[in-house]
């Protein structure tokens, strides 16, 4: 009789969950229930307490108030390594990996359940190296080396070697290439047939609609939606933009409020630059080695006067190693690098920025304990007229008036990105969506005449993606800059981009307008593959894979199809908030 008492109840309960981090609450009395064999998806905006619910339940942060049980015993309070022995496990969002350490070192330190036994721990590495070849092509290279989605796979392994019961996933697809996601979407179905429940979070609600049955939907800390996931397609005012459209929205239409719920105009076509526009940026034959491995392979990349240049690939491709090569942070092994008719490659980063050359991370480089105000100040730090520090102390004139300017072009920046409800809090309590406008704001800073983005809606929930292209788009006309972009979703891409490179391998396997591309056999087996849902990250809805209990859905008859066809190189006008 006791025996099915425990069978029957829940795997999961918590019950009224208090988290704070100082004196800022972040979960408001949060209750969620998981069966045993279940798929959740947690979805949410970005701040809206996903990753946090995850460590109160691991015990990486410890709870103010409630409880939480595990197989019918409570586990509250419980340090994470407790909480990982009783078989609650849980993959870290962004970069979970031992950077210093090889990819063989990383696997076998995350055994560490079970490290007196070696046969098993060897055992172990091979099941994941098998489940990941990338890895094992990668197995003595140093994680921090590799790509953010190789390191993404790296994380998912080092959690899924030691067999949980309750596997807790921080962003599945979070930088990985769409065959990779859809790959993860099939290792998940997987995992759980064999017994292992799921909680995943993740930002794009199509992705979530084939890999969960059932899905949470969080907001400023508490549960907005509880039910089928494929019922959230009918809550609108769940599924919106919070606030990257609302950064989008015309200055005449904006409120003071942070949830700003926008109405696009009708699209109408942007102009492409013409085909002989001056070529601002090139990379002529670029080779980077690693070793015995050749990142970037000779590619040769043209990127014109006015164009925004769509850059895919492969995870481990050598897209974002090409960026560190244009930018100045790796030194190429031989090729050439010409910036506005200057050959850049010998320069040192900084040189390179004078030289109006931007760059963004796969990560915002910000500085946390400043006020969002502050930071986009200290991005214009180079452009002061004075900067003795005798003079800024005793506020001589030519130092006051010269900050005076500074702060009036703060001003600016802060009107045009929409940032003013946020202009006065700290970069550090802002959402992952919040801090890529204020990034935004600081490449613009530079008045950079080339800016290179790396993929910028990484961490981004769904909706702020689907408003992300406009306001990329609104940046380019702020700037009259020519933007070359790194993204895995597609329907983003085919919305902005006038030319797309695929890479594979570090070569470039084919190019030409966004439709060419993706439809060009190579691009489709190497990087897009077949899963719908993997493919249109945002946009329109795609169906379901088969699960257990769900629908099927034939595979895209070809890749545009896939994202939804997209329509390609449509410019909104500005939006208004109603």
């Amino acid at each position: 009789m006791d025996t099915t008492l425990v069978v029957d109840e829940p795997l999961l309960e918590c019950r009224g969950i208090d988290v704070a981090y100082g004196p800022v609450q972040v979960l408001f009395g949060v209750d969620l229930t998981v069966e045993r064999g279940e798929i959740v998806a947690l979805l949410g905006t970005n701040g809206a307490g996903k990753s946090t619910l995850l460590k109160a339940i691991s015990g990486l942060v410890t709870p103010k108030a409630g409880t939480v049980r595990f197989n019918g015993d409570e586990v509250g309070g419980l340090p994470a390594n407790k909480t990982a022995e009783l078989g609650m496990l849980q993959m870290p969002g962004g970069r979970g990996v031992f950077p210093q350490l090889s990819v063989q070192e990383n696997l076998r330190l995350s055994c560490w359940m079970f490290r007196d036994d070696r046969e098993r721990t060897a055992s172990k590495v091979d099941e994941i190296l098998d489940l990941f070849p990338r890895l094992k092509e990668r197995l003595k290279q140093t994680a921090g080396d590799m790509s953010g989605g190789e390191q993404q796979m790296l994380t998912l392994g080092m959690a899924l070697v030691n067999d949980p019961e309750l596997l807790m996933i921080d962003e599945l697809s979070l930088g990985l290439a769409p065959t990779i996601v859809g790959d993860l979407i099939n290792v998940v179905h997987d995992i759980n047939d064999r017994g292992v429940t799921v909680i995943v979070v993740e930002q794009s609600i199509n992705v979530a609609l084939n890999l969960a049955n059932r899905a949470v939907f969080m907001e400023k800390g508490e549960f907005r939606f509880t039910g089928p996931t494929r019922d959230l397609l009918e809550r609108p005012d769940i599924l919106r933009s919070v606030f990257i459209a609302g950064a989008s929205a015309s200055d005449a239409g904006r409120t003071d409020e942070v949830d700003v719920v926008v109405a696009a105009e009708p699209e109408v076509a942007r102009i492409a630059p013409p085909a002989d526009s001056e070529i601002v940026l090139s990379c002529n034959d670029v080779v980077k080695r690693f070793g015995g491995i050749r990142a970037v392979d000779g590619p040769t990349i043209e990127l014109r006067a006015g164009e925004i240049l769509g850059l895919i690939g492969q995870n481990g491709a050598g897209k974002t190693t090409l960026f560190d090569c244009i930018s100045g942070y790796h030194q190429i092994d031989s090729g050439r690098i010409v910036l506005e008719g200057l050959d850049i490659t010998d320069w040192p980063p900084h040189e390179r920025a004078q030289a109006r050359l931007g760059r963004s991370f796969q990560e915002a480089m910000l500085y946390p304990s400043l006020t969002v105000g502050e930071t986009i100040a200290t991005a214009l730090e180079r452009h002061l007229d004075n900067k003795d520090i005798f003079a800024a102390m005793l506020a001589a004139p030519a130092s006051y008036e010269s900050e005076l300017r500074v702060w009036r072009r703060v001003n600016e920046l802060v009107e045009i990105m929409g940032l003013g409800p946020f202009r006065d809090k700290l970069v550090g309590e802002l959402s992952t969506g919040s801090r890529r406008i204020v990034e935004l704001a600081c490449l613009l800073a530079q008045e950079p005449s080339v800016l290179l983005l790396d993929e910028p809606s990484g961490g981004v929930a769904q909706k702020e993606t689907e408003a992300l292209g406009p306001l990329l788009l609104r940046v380019q006309e702020a700037s009259s800059c020519s933007i070359m972009i790194i993204e895995h979703d597609m329907p983003l891409m085919t919305s902005i981009c006038d030319r797309l490179y695929c890479l594979e391998l570090g070569a470039v396997i084919a190019e030409g307008t966004p439709a060419d591309v993706l439809e060009d056999p190579r691009v489709v087996e190497s990087y897009l593959g077949e899963s719908d849902a993997a493919i249109n990250r945002s946009g329109a809805a795609a169906p379901q894979q088969s699960t257990a209990g769900g629908t099927s859905a034939e595979p895209p008859a070809d890749a545009l199809s896939a994202v939804g066809a997209a329509p390609l190189r449509q410019r909104s006008r500005p939006l208004r908030a109603e």
